[in-house]
């Protein structure tokens, strides 16, 4: 297993505006309930850094967090999911919206972990996001959460129905696990490339 991710929480944002300047950004998005806040916790090998729920929606607002800490500038960027959060419609729209701005108008935005929930396959939301970033022209990583939702005996399969869905090659996905940690290591390796190139 690798070391932790050095990450620490810097500040939360309901605008893009209301952050500090960074120097680079990667930021995590997915759909609500994907796992991102406890992706955030295996990658930092901390149970309660992001808070994580069982009703999907716990992340509201923009959170930040620092990499390699010391005013780095280099950031982690949680947004929060789109689709099924349990909330009215006016505040699904705001963040929406704040997702929207958010990758629009961040000038040090280099990529995006695009996360898809393995148990449940790309969503038409999933694709639509996709189709969003490939015309603004933003850099994503394909992440398949949830590895060990998926019984061994149809991960095969499986594997391949996500990737054809998504309409890329097996090699761009990469299959991680927050309960197994399958794939963390991996993923831990390739936000530490980033950040140093």
């Amino acid at each position: 297993m690798s070391n932790p991710l050095p990450i620490r929480f810097l500040q939360s944002a309901s605008r893009h505006d209301q952050l500090p300047n960074s120097i680079l950004e990667l930021a995590i998005v997915g759909r609500s309930n994907v796992g991102k806040s406890s992706l955030i916790n295996a990658l930092a090998h901390r149970k309660k850094l992001a808070k994580t729920s069982k009703t999907p929606g716990a992340t509201q607002l923009i959170n930040v967090y620092e990499f390699d800490p010391e005013g780095s500038g280099s950031w982690l960027v949680d947004l929060p999911g789109y689709g099924f959060a349990k909330a009215p419609k006016s505040e699904m729209d705001r963040w929406k919206q704040m997702i929207e701005e958010y990758l629009m108008q961040s000038d040090t935005l280099g990529a995006v972990i695009l996360l898809i929930d393995s148990a449940v396959g790309p969503t038409s939301l999933d694709l639509q996001t996709i189709e969003w970033l490939d015309h603004i022209d933003l850099p994503y990583r394909f992440v398949a959460t949830k590895e060990d939702k998926v019984r061994p005996s149809k991960r095969g399969a499986r594997k391949n129905d996500l990737v054809k869905k998504l309409g890329t090659k097996k090699e761009d996905v990469l299959w991680v696990s927050a309960n197994t940690g399958t794939g963390i290591s991996e993923l831990r390796s390739e936000i530490i490339e980033f950040f140093s190139t």
